[in-house]
């Protein structure tokens, strides 16, 4: 029998490791008294994308963006979390445009002919929401004069505070992360604006999933939630509340890929 996988990589700073498993232990042990095999441990061997496409993923997190984009995905969403973090209402996330403090830009059309980074193409919060917020400023389908994709939302704060790029956009709860436990990494950075909301990332399994493990993962994120030995846990990774919805809640994501299409800008360049 193939071994269930079970991921919470999207948020999962050094310092909340330890936080995500113990919040996936508390939900392994529910799951066992189901009688649901669960993994013993989450999987950091591989990459996020790798786990999302694992036909064995009985538990994970995945990006608004591929969830509604990549047909590839064969996923079924659990439920969606809420974030107690700056400027993110319930359910909902944004992303925080970003440049140096010292930078003399003021507003986004000031970075025209600029550097921005980008974590990954596929990223809603790093390249959705971002080129959302450009596409109304871009001419003849271009703004910026480059673009480098660092590959995490780390890698792009430390490009921004270094100088190898003018600006980029990070996911309001990575930067709300790095604010309290990585505070140098943002010292030299101000947000410059800040992108419109979409939904926050789905917890998911795999679309192979019976229904009746579907159920009791539900059960055992409702009561990990209201577990009062798990608070701090959920404190450090700022979650509040896990709440039902289904792919159409992503809609808006969709929504904003058109929306900067039919202006033009299907890239950010």
């Amino acid at each position: 029998m193939s071994r269930a996988v079970a991921s919470l990589g999207m948020y999962d700073h050094p310092e909340q490791k330890a936080a995500n498993d113990r919040l996936w232990a508390g939900i392994a042990r529910r799951l066992d008294a189901h009688g649901i095999a669960a993994p013993a441990t989450l999987d950091r061997s591989r990459s996020v994308e790798a786990i999302w496409r694992d036909p064995n993923l009985l538990f994970g997190q995945v990006c608004g963006y591929p969830l509604v984009s990549d047909p590839d995905l064969s996923l079924r969403i659990i439920g969606v979390p809420i974030y107690n973090v700056p400027d993110c209402a319930a359910g909902q996330h944004v992303s925080y445009i970003v440049t140096r403090h010292e930078d003399p830009g003021t507003a986004l059309s000031d970075y025209r002919g600029r550097r921005a980074a980008i974590n990954a193409r596929h990223s809603n919060t790093g390249h959705n929401l971002f080129r959302a917020a450009i596409a109304p400023l871009a001419h003849d389908g271009r703004f910026f004069d480059s673009v480098v994709e660092t590959g995490s939302h780390r890698v792009s704060v430390d490009a921004v505070a270094r100088g190898a790029a003018d600006v980029a956009a990070i996911d309001a709860v990575t930067y709300a992360a790095l604010r309290r436990f990585e505070p140098e990494a943002v010292a030299g950075l101000r947000i410059l604006d800040v992108t419109a909301p979409s939904p926050t990332l789905p917890f998911v399994t795999a679309r192979s999933t019976s229904i009746e493990t579907v159920a009791a993962l539900r059960i055992a994120l409702a009561d990990i939630i209201a577990d009062p030995a798990l608070a701090e846990a959920r404190d450090v990774v700022f979650l509040t509340d896990i709440v039902p919805g289904g792919v159409d809640r992503y809609a808006p994501v969709r929504d904003h890929e058109t929306a900067a299409i039919a202006a033009g800008y299907p890239t950010l360049r």
